[in-house]
C-alpha cells in the first residue's frame, strides 16, 4: 500500500491546522499523524468493510457525537466557530471527513480533546500508541499498539 508522504501530511496539513484553531503542539501533532498511519496507512478514505471515513478513519456516529456532546456547549463556541471556519460549503460535514483533510483532521484531534488524560510526550511512540488504542480506536478496534509503535515512531520522525 502506498499512501501520502507523512511528513508532507505532519508539517502541512496537521500541524497548521491544529496550530489554526488552537490545538497544536508536537505531541497532539505526532498523535495526528500517528493515528493517520495506524487508522488508515494514511490513504485511505473509505474504510473497506466498515462506516469509518476519511485518514483518521471516523466513523459518523463518532463525529456526530463530537458536534452534539462536546462542540455544542457554549464553552466551546469559539473552537466550533474555528472547525466550521474549515468546512467547504458544497459538501455535508460528514463527507468532508474523506475530502476536506484540515477538516477530518481538527475533527480527529476533537476526538482526544474529550480523553481525561493529558497527551503522551512528543517523543514516545511507545505511549503515543498505547493511547491512540485506548482513546481513539478502543478496546473492540482492530488496532493493536505493541505492531503500531514503529507507525508512530515514524510520524514523530517525519
Amino acid at each position: 500500500m502506498s499512501g501520502l508522504s507523512i511528513s508532507q501530511l505532519k508539517h502541512l496539513i496537521i500541524a497548521p491546522t491544529l496550530g489554526a484553531v488552537g490545538l497544536g503542539g508536537d505531541a497532539a501533532v505526532n498523535l495526528l499523524a500517528g493515528t493517520a498511519l495506524a487508522e488508515s496507512g494514511a490513504a485511505y478514505v473509505r474504510q473497506i468493510g466498515g462506516p469509518a471515513l476519511g485518514l483518521w478513519q471516523m466513523e459518523p456516529a463518532t463525529h456526530q457525537d463530537c458536534w452534539d456532546n462536546y462542540l455544542a456547549f457554549p464553552g466551546r463556541s469559539t473552537l466550533a466557530r474555528g472547525i466550521r471556519g474549515l468546512l467547504s460549503a458544497d459538501v455535508p460535514s460528514e463527507d468532508q471527513l474523506m475530502c476536506n483533510l484540515r477538516y477530518a483532521c481538527v475533527m480527529a484531534r476533537v476526538k482526544y480533546l474529550r480523553v481525561p488524560h493529558p497527551l503522551p510526550g512528543a517523543s514516545d511512540a511507545v505511549a503515543l500508541a498505547a493511547y491512540h488504542k485506548k482513546w481513539y480506536n478502543s478496546e473492540c478496534g482492530a488496532a493493536n499498539a505493541a505492531r503500531n509503535v514503529p507507525l508512530f515512531a515514524a510520524a514523530i520522525a517525519a
